[in-house]
Order: C-alpha cells, then sequence, then structure tokens
C-alpha cells in the first residue's frame, strides 16, 4: 500500500512538469482554433538540434564507455521492437473491420521510435536529477530499424499469401478452352498466368532497403551523426557552451507543436474507427512496461541504471513520428496512412508523452528508493 501511494504521489507530481505543460497548452491552442502556427521548417530545425544534442553526448559518453555493458539493452531493444510488431498484427489486426495491412504499418509505426518523445524523456529525467548511461539513446536504432522491417517482412508475408489463395482459387475455376477475354492482358495460357502470378523473385522481401530507408530518415540521420561526431571527435566545448544550453527552451516548443498537431489529427482518427484510438491509447502503455520490464533484466544483470530503464521503456511507449510515416508509406503502400499516422499521432504520442513518460520515471523513482 505504502508503494502505491509513493508511486501515485510521484506520478502526479511529473504531470506538473514544465515540458508536459507545453504540450497540454498546444493542444488546448489547437482545441480553440487559434491561428498560433509553427512553420515547418521551424519544427524539422528543432528536432534536428535536438537529436543532434543527445547523439552527440551519447557518442562521446560511448567513447569512454565499455562496449560489452549495451550488449544486452541493445538485445532487449531489438527484441522489444520485434515483439511490439507481432503484438499489434495479432491484436489490432484480430478487430473487427480492421485490415491487416493496416494493422501491420500501425504496428511497425509503434514498434518504431521517436526522436522527440526520447529527447523529452531525457530532459525530464535532467530535471528530476535522474542519473542514466548517456549512451542509452544509442538504444534508439537497434529498436526502430527491426521494427520497421518485421512490419514490412509481415505484410509482404501477408500479401504473398494472399495472392497464393486467390491463385489457388482461380486454378479450380473451370474455364473454356480460349475463353480469357474477361479479363485485361489475360496470356493465352493459364499456366503461364499463374506461374506470372506466383514469380518468387516478384515476391522477395528485400530487407537492405528497408534499413537503407530507415537510416537515411531525418531523424535517425540527425541522431547517428550526433553519435559520430561525439565519438571520433572532440565536440565538448561546442556541446557545452552551444547545444546543451539551447536544449529546455527548443523541446518546449517542440512540445508546444506536437500538442497542436495531435489536436488537429483527431479528424483523422476519426475515419478510421474506435479500435485504433483504443489500441493507440492501451498499446504504448503496455509496450512501455515489456521494456521496463526487459531493463530490470538488465539492472539485475549487469547493473544497467534505472534511469537507462526508463529511457528503454519511453522508445519502446513512443511511436515515429518523422522516419517511420514515408518509410512505411514505401514499404506497405497498401496501407492506409490515416490509420497509423492518425492513431500515432492523435493518441498514441500524448499517452507516451504525458502519462508513459512520468509513468515510468514515478515507477523508477519508487523502486530506487525501496
Amino acid at each position: 500500500m505504502e508503494f502505491l501511494s509513493d508511486f501515485l504521489t510521484t506520478f502526479l507530481g511529473k504531470l506538473q512538469s514544465p515540458t508536459l505543460g507545453f504540450l497540454i497548452g498546444g493542444a488546448v491552442v489547437a482545441a480553440v482554433n487559434s491561428r498560433l502556427s509553427i512553420p515547418d521548417a521551424i519544427y524539422k530545425f528543432i528536432v534536428f538540434m535536438l537529436l543532434i544534442k543527445v547523439g552527440l553526448s551519447g557518442g562521446i559518453a560511448i567513447r569512454n564507455a565499455n562496449i560489452l555493458e549495451m550488449l544486452l539493452p541493445a538485445l532487449f531493444a531489438v527484441v522489444t521492437g520485434i515483439l511490439i510488431v507481432f503484438i499489434g498484427r495479432y491484436t489490432l489486426g484480430k478487430m473487427p473491420n480492421i485490415k491487416v495491412m493496416d494493422a501491420i504499418a500501425t504496428a511497425g509505426l509503434f514498434g518504431a521510435v521517436s526522436g522527440s518523445t526520447l529527447a523529452a524523456a531525457l530532459t525530464l529525467m535532467e530535471e528530476q536529477s535522474i542519473q542514466y548511461e548517456p549512451w542509452a539513446a544509442a538504444l534508439y536504432p537497434f529498436m526502430d530499424i527491426p521494427a520497421l522491417v518485421t512490419a514490412i517482412v509481415l505484410a509482404s508475408l501477408y500479401a504473398s499469401k494472399q495472392r497464393d489463395a486467390a491463385n489457388e482459387n482461380l486454378s479450380k475455376q473451370p474455364v473454356a478452352v480460349g475463353d480469357y477475354s474477361s479479363t485485361p492482358d489475360y496470356p493465352a495460357n493459364r499456366q503461364e498466368y499463374l506461374s506470372q502470378q506466383q514469380d518468387p523473385a516478384d515476391q522477395r522481401v528485400k530487407i537492405w532497403p528497408i534499413i537503407q530507408e530507415s537510416l537515411q530518415g531525418s531523424a535517425l540521420s540527425a541522431l547517428l551523426l550526433g553519435l559520430a561526431l561525439g565519438l571520433l571527435t572532440r565536440p565538448e566545448s561546442v556541446y557545452e557552451s552551444f547545444f546543451n544550453p539551447l536544449f529546455r527552451g527548443l523541446l518546449s516548443i517542440l512540445m508546444l507543436v506536437m500538442g497542436m498537431e495531435a489536436t488537429a489529427r483527431l479528424g483523422e482518427l476519426r475515419k478510421v474507427g474506435q479500435w485504433y484510438a483504443i489500441y493507440a491509447f492501451f498499446a504504448p502503455l503496455l509496450h512501455g512496461f515489456i521494456a521496463f520490464g526487459f531493463g530490470m533484466i538488465a539492472h539485475y544483470a549487469t547493473g544497467f541504471s534505472f534511469g537507462g530503464v526508463v529511457i528503454l521503456a519511453v522508445i519502446a511507449a513512443s511511436s515515429s513520428d518523422i522516419s517511420g510515416p514515408p518509410t512505411l508509406r514505401a514499404g506497405i503502400p497498401k496501407a492506409n496512412p490515416s490509420a497509423y499516422i492518425g492513431s500515432s499521432t492523435a493518441v498514441g504520442t500524448p499517452v507516451a508523452l504525458a502519462i508513459g513518460i512520468p509513468l515510468y520515471i514515478a515507477l523508477a523513482q519508487v523502486l530506487m528508493g525501496s
């Protein structure tokens, strides 16, 4: 009982953070139809600055860290990203009137990582003086890329099965000799038609283009660039004099924009049904708790800090807002973007920011004190 009381007190305290205040403020501004707007170029610049800062701090830390300490958390990040996609495939994908392709794409986006949500969590943890391994931010791509790859592979396998089933049904239908006029461009020979539809080369899933697309995404590119610069150069002076002082101010503006966008996206979510809203509310919290559990295993096995556990949980709870959507658009073109983007921006991201981050921080602080 005392544990629950301490947890609720700590959790409610986190909701009063100025970082979350800007998020709520942005949502209110959009809800009252204010004409306030932040240009998209400024938004992208802010995200770039935040992720470069996170990458620099991670690269500096990795340069001085024991790489072996990263192995188990990195492995858990990979497993979590893949697991999230399978959970979405076999929960959301089984709901009434939900197309499997849309469900897989949505799960892929929720398995991928939001750089802005990660930046918000790091700022909040610094405000609360919660220590964490600076290299923990480098767990981002270990979850992001496997989740996107898994989603696109599952979608391709599902499409292949659908084609095989359709071709099997077609092969069983009696057709008079030479009677193919009802099907445009139908070859003169049915076996030729079936062999064309089942060409293994057309159905093969190419993994490297998916990874390449993820690595070329703006968010992940900025983070990896910062990691490389922090690891291979000596950027401490510019980090302390420029990037670090601007971090909290830029993040506040980012939260304002995300609050406004979340409210604006509610209309898109209404188009795709209530099951997406239910999934988008509960999935981030479930994903975060799964990763929190893996993080605690790493904590007891290798001494992974409670702050690192929180970071692992937060990146699992987040859903990609920059690099994920274009990757999924290219990899799963038949999926409805309104379904997975609307679910993420209208519900998933606000839940991860307003509930998930303070929830996992509060849980970690209670466990640290116990």
